[in-house]
């Protein structure tokens, strides 16, 4: 066991240590356990002292003196703090002479390495600064879903993208999230949890991945609200990657709820979906697709889009559907009928 140098020393003559403990220890009639306990030190320290691998400290010394009354050795030596240095010091100085032939002039070396510098150095790339590769993928379904997660809860800087989520909440997402892009990129994301609040970041730092989403993906970086963002053409133009991009911006962004009346003191309880943003080009696009798909959305206020509707939004769930398994069990765990529960999470697995 590693122990504390940071306390002075002493130093006996060979033998010394080890009749000096053992003096003490019977005379207070300890077990090796108790006297370890007794001068606060763990029992293998106590053995190393005893066979004299390490070099008692005058604190623990000074202890056994004053409750056994048996006085040390006169000839003992006190060491300072951080005492062997100097011996260590000395010793990887011959060390390093021997390994290298000599100690070396600074000017020498400041010669050489110009020398190097000019020669080699300045033409060779650095790998620090080299960017990172990652797999483009084409156009896909995949992707387009992605792109919906990324304008959804999505962020891009200049190094870096990331998603997050609601630790909790969204556990299993993270868990699809992180499968999802790996698949993509061929590169595993780190997940890292800010403590300061109740969420994690998924997180790929690839300076050419950000160059990627930017220029081929039609995404944006910094503030999405203030750049207004929406969704790019290359996904509008295919149903299929529409779709897929929906159900991205869904799972990030909308939230199933319910909605609670009262007729004549019977209270009834529907549960409807609703999407948020405060990006008013990509509010219409959800707003479109879902009206030219005949699921009878409804602008609601300055940022919501809502399917209200039971029968719309069982189609919503069956058509376009959900990886957030927290969007699954709040609507299926409702009284709905579980064979459209059975459908859906079926064709998502």
């Amino acid at each position: 066991m590693a122990e504390s140098f940071k306390e002075k020393r002493v130093q006996f003559l060979k033998g010394q240590q080890h009749i000096f403990l053992e003096r003490c220890q019977q005379a207070l009639d300890f077990t090796n356990i108790e006297l370890a306990y007794f001068l606060g030190i763990h029992q293998r320290t106590l053995l190393d002292w005893k066979r004299e691998k390490f070099l008692c400290t005058l604190t623990a010394l000074k202890k056994l003196q004053k409750v056994t009354e048996i006085q040390l050795p006169k000839n003992i030596v006190i060491k300072e703090q951080y005492w062997y240095a100097k011996k260590g010091a000395k010793k990887g100085g011959i060390a390093a002479y021997k390994k290298y032939e000599g100690i070396g002039d600074p000017e020498i070396r400041k010669e050489r390495w110009k020398k190097w510098w000019d020669e080699i150095g300045k033409y060779s790339a650095n790998p620090l600064f080299i960017a990172k590769d990652f797999f483009q993928p084409s156009f896909s379904e995949n992707l387009a879903e992605f792109v919906g997660i990324m304008l959804g809860d999505g962020g891009i800087t200049h190094y870096q993208i990331t998603v997050t989520l609601h630790e909790k909440d969204d556990a299993d997402y993270i868990v699809f999230v992180s499968q999802l892009m790996k698949n993509l990129f061929k590169v595993t994301p780190k997940i890292y949890r800010n403590p300061k609040s109740s969420v994690k970041d998924i997180v790929i730092s690839r300076k050419n991945l950000v160059d990627f989403c930017i220029d081929h993906l039609g995404l944006k970086k910094g503030n999405k609200v203030k750049q207004q963002v929406d969704i790019p053409n290359w996904i509008k133009n295919n149903p299929v990657f529409y779709k897929a991009c929906v159900r991205g911006l869904f799972d990030t962004d909308g939230c199933v709820f319910d909605h609670r009346y009262k007729v004549r003191g019977t209270q009834y309880t529907y549960k409807k979906l609703c999407f948020t943003s405060y990006s008013e080009p990509l509010r219409l696009s959800i707003f479109s697709f879902l009206n030219e798909n005949h699921l009878h959305p409804r602008l609601h206020g300055m940022h919501d889009v809502k399917i209200e509707a039971q029968n719309d939004v069982r189609k919503y769930f069956l058509f376009v559907q959900s990886h957030n398994s927290k969007h699954l069990k709040r609507w299926y765990n409702c009284g709905n009928k579980r064979r459209d529960a059975g459908a859906v999470i079926g064709m998502v697995c």
